[in-house]
């Protein structure tokens, strides 16, 4: 079995982190992009009401995410995670938008 590996290092030694936390209305949900103003290496987006959490990591393939919920069990889901747009803004589908709800969301570059 072969193993590729890759190594990321920050330019300069600086690490960037990006902590927001809000809440979203009772209006549907939309995907929403968020700039950071850096290119995120790992997402955390978590649902602090229902206590779910979705991990993203840079290079991972566009949709999949690492979920977490509340009872701990994990599973990778290869389907509606956040995205890393090669613009560097990060995409979060309606469906993780979930109406009357608190966020966290930690990007971390």
């Amino acid at each position: 079995m072969g193993i590729s590996t890759s190594t990321v290092s920050n330019s300069m030694g600086v690490v960037n982190e990006a902590i927001n936390v809000f809440a979203t209305d009772a209006v549907a949900a939309v995907d929403t992009t968020f700039n950071f103003g850096f290119r995120p290496r790992k997402l955390e987006f978590i649902n602090l009401t229902d206590r779910l959490t979705h991990e993203v990591f840079d290079g991972m393939t566009s949709g999949h995410m690492l979920k977490t919920i509340a009872a701990g069990t994990r599973t990778l889901e290869t389907s509606g995670g956040p995205v890393i747009n090669a613009d560097n803004t990060v995409t979060v589908p309606a469906a993780l938008m979930v109406a009357s709800k608190s966020f966290v969301f930690v990007a971390r570059g």
